[in-house]
């Protein structure tokens, strides 16, 4: 009889399990964001530092990406395989001045806030003061720029026109996502919105701040079941 209580209880839990891992996945959120990149030997690296402190070098390729993502993993890289000759083909170099190439990659309609349509992506070469910042060569190439309160960039060129970091519900989009959650930086901060993105995260449980329907009907089901087991066992001892 303790065999066949155990039974049904491990039966239980299969149901259970699977609920919880349905909870996990439907908690999952992203957040919308411009992304910093730095591009190192062709390849796309995830910048360490915010485009605010950033100090890039002449002939440097760097690279902002507006996309939807959960975590530094899964943030999509800018698309496009130009390099700082072609893009800076027709800036010429200049006593005193440094030339930053920049691609500049507007996301996809998924990532869009509702309403706005991504412009075209498209590159640029920002000639400016050799202990220019990103963030300066981002500003004389590409504005209007938007910062919040905090100094995260929010937007490239008017994009998107509102919204700063923001949490969306469900998963990220599909398609090409690999980097950070932070939003890219400028002006005199050089954080990023990772902290926001954390303190955002930090609730698990559902809007009303309990646990899931589905988590408190699996363990309704587990205790009904063991009790109903228990009872047999009494009834025919």
């Amino acid at each position: 009889m303790i065999r066949r209580l155990t039974v049904l209880l491990l039966t239980a839990l299969v149901p259970l399990s699977a609920v919880l891992a349905g909870a996990g996945q439907a908690q999952a959120a992203g957040y919308r964001y411009w992304s910093f990149w730095e591009r190192d030997g062709g390849q796309w690296t995830y910048a360490t530092e915010g485009p605010s402190t950033a100090r890039p070098a002449d002939g440097d390729v760097q690279g902002f990406r507006f996309s939807v993502s959960e975590d530094s993993g899964d943030a999509a890289k800018p698309r496009g395989a130009a390099g700082f000759d072609s893009i800076c083909a027709g800036t010429p170099a200049q006593d005193g001045r440094k030339r930053v190439a920049l691609v500049l990659d507007f996301g996809t309609a998924a990532d869009a806030p509702s309403g706005e349509t991504p412009p075209e992506g498209r590159t640029v070469c920002a000639r400016v003061a050799e202990n220019a910042t990103t963030a300066q060569a981002l500003a004389a190439v590409a504005k209007p720029l938007r910062y919040n309160t905090n100094a995260l960039l929010c937007a490239i060129e008017g994009y998107p026109e509102s919204g700063c970091g923001e949490q969306v519900s469900g998963t990220a989009p599909g398609g090409e996502t690999s980097g950070k959650d932070s939003s890219a930086t400028g002006g005199d901060a050089s954080e990023s919105s990772d902290s926001a993105r954390s303190a955002d995260s930090s609730a698990s449980s559902d809007g009303d701040g309990g646990p899931s329907l589905g988590l408190v009907a699996g363990i309704a089901v587990v205790v009904f079941l063991g009790a109903a087991a228990i009872w047999q066992v009494r009834r025919r001892g």
